[in-house]
């Protein structure tokens, strides 16, 4: 008796097995996979990306997104291929898809980007766990919406899809929460809420008082557009000048005489009271200086540019009419015209002996005191004494201590000091130019003396004594 064969194991069967995959080998093949597609790929065109336009180009080709299992490439992989501006964001951790790949399976793009939908399917699908902060805005401040009492959906905000987002959602919500606020707020800083807004609303409790220009004084009372009005950028706000002329430029009565440095007179409290620090300047005030109004110098409100010589504010003052000069501290302090000195040894005519204790007025007489000439003779007029035998140099024989002793310096015809004499008058009795050797010689022995040598005449002794000495021929 034959044993019973498995119908499949017939020769008849293994036939119909046989054509039958044939069949459905040609029927993929010549389907290009749509027997395992589970729907049409998205059809929406884009910039040409891997050298198609849209995924549905790819249909029928699925061996370029899905890999054998036993290949070493990745779906992800053959993603990126084409996808080459998301491999850029991979390796910037400030971008979107750098953030992610931080938190999320970056081999996984299909977690977030769905295909097979249709024609018109959605690529980009994020759930609740969806780690919106990488985005750049926190969902901190936006789980409830406050008007519904429910959880924010990705719609509410994302009404186009969440791969694009319209700033006006912004406002339009905002403005039905408070519109009087977020007109003022838009006013002032534009509409353009993400690019100072992160989600987590940190400005609501916003101090000033932590950054680089604490307000005080008149500031704290002042409304953001003050001083931030346009600012519609966080760089703007970071880089708000924080100089006081930078506002305050209009306000300015002084029209920049005294610079830009504001504080140097005024504080945040008011333009007034304000100090005005004068020894800061080149010009410190001393003296009488102290108590003089500031418009006596600062005529007209001039403060820039005022001269600071003695003589620019007082030339009407000036008694000696310019003979010294313009440089009053020369002799004057700004204590006060008097006492006032003047160092007469820095001139080109020092005073020494005597000079040194005679009154002005002595030489200056009328008050002159330029172009005065320094000779003796300009002031001591030779004495008859003289007889015009020395000229005018009066140093020659003379000090500045006194005419008495003098020295002179000529030829002497005799030694000074001839017989014991002790000055010029010790001989020179009437005058210098006529002397007599008969006032310490007596004429009348020295007649009789000369009598016995045959010499009669004796009215020139000098004929035959030049030097004084009796040994004289």
């Amino acid at each position: 008796m034959n044993a019973r064969r498995l119908g499949c194991l017939s020769g008849t069967g293994l036939i119909a097995g046989t054509v039958t995959l044939v069949i459905l080998g040609l029927g993929i093949w010549l389907g290009g996979g749509r027997w395992f597609s589970p729907g049409d790929l998205n059809a929406r065109s884009g910039a040409p990306l891997g050298g198609v336009t849209s995924h549905a180009e790819l249909a029928g080709n699925c061996s370029a997104c899905h890999v054998p299992f036993w290949s070493a490439d990745t779906m992800a992989g053959r993603c990126l291929s084409c996808h080459t501006d998301i491999q850029a964001q991979l390796q910037d951790p400030q971008s979107l898809h750098g953030g992610l790949g931080t938190q999320l399976a970056v081999s996984a793009c299909r977690d977030c980007h769905t295909e097979h939908l249709g024609s018109d399917g959605v690529l980009t699908r994020v759930g609740a766990d969806f780690p919106h902060e990488v985005t750049g805005f926190s969902l901190a401040a936006h789980q409830q919406n406050v008007e519904t009492g429910q959880a924010f959906a990705c719609q509410d905000c994302h009404l186009n899809g969440v791969q694009t987002f319209e700033g006006q959602v912004c406002a339009d919500c905002h403005m039905r929460l408070d519109a009087g606020y977020l007109q003022q707020h838009i006013q002032t800083f534009g509409n353009a809420c993400l690019e100072c807004h992160d989600g987590v609303d940190r400005f609501m409790a916003f101090d000033h008082q932590q950054t680089r220009f604490p307000l005080q004084g008149a500031h704290q009372v002042l409304g953001c557009d003050a001083c931030h009005l346009g600012m519609s950028t966080m760089a703007e706000l970071v880089n708000t000048p924080t100089t006081c002329y930078a506002c305050h430029a209009q306000d300015d009565a002084h029209q920049g005489q005294f610079g830009t440095d504001c504080a140097a007179c005024h504080t945040p409290q008011g333009w007034k009271p304000a100090s005005f620090d004068h020894n800061a300047t080149n010009f410190p005030l001393t003296g009488g200086h102290l108590g003089v109004q500031c418009s006596a110098c600062h005529v007209a409100g001039q403060y820039a540019g005022t001269p600071t010589t003695c003589y620019a504010c007082h030339a009407q003052d000036d008694a000696h009419q310019g003979q010294f000069g313009t440089d009053c501290a020369a002799c004057h302090t700004p204590q006060g015209w008097k006492p006032a000195s003047f160092d007469h040894n820095a001139t080109n005519f020092p005073l020494t002996g005597a000079h040194g204790t005679l009154p002005c007025v002595s030489c200056h007489a009328s008050g002159t005191f330029a172009g005065l000439s320094t000779a003796c003779a300009s002031c001591h007029a030779e004495p008859t004494y003289h007889q015009g035998l020395f000229g005018l140099e009066c140093a020659q024989c003379h000090t500045t201590n006194a005419w008495r002793p003098a020295s002179f310096n000529g030829a002497h015809t005799f030694p000074m000091g001839h017989g014991g004499a002790q000055t010029c008058s010790s001989c020179h009795t009437t005058t210098l130019s006529t002397y007599t050797c008969y006032t310490c010689h007596d004429p009348a022995k020295t007649q009789k003396e000369h009598n016995k040598e045959g010499i009669t005449d004796l009215s020139n002794c000098a004929r035959c004594h030049p030097t004084g000495q009796e040994g004289d021929d």
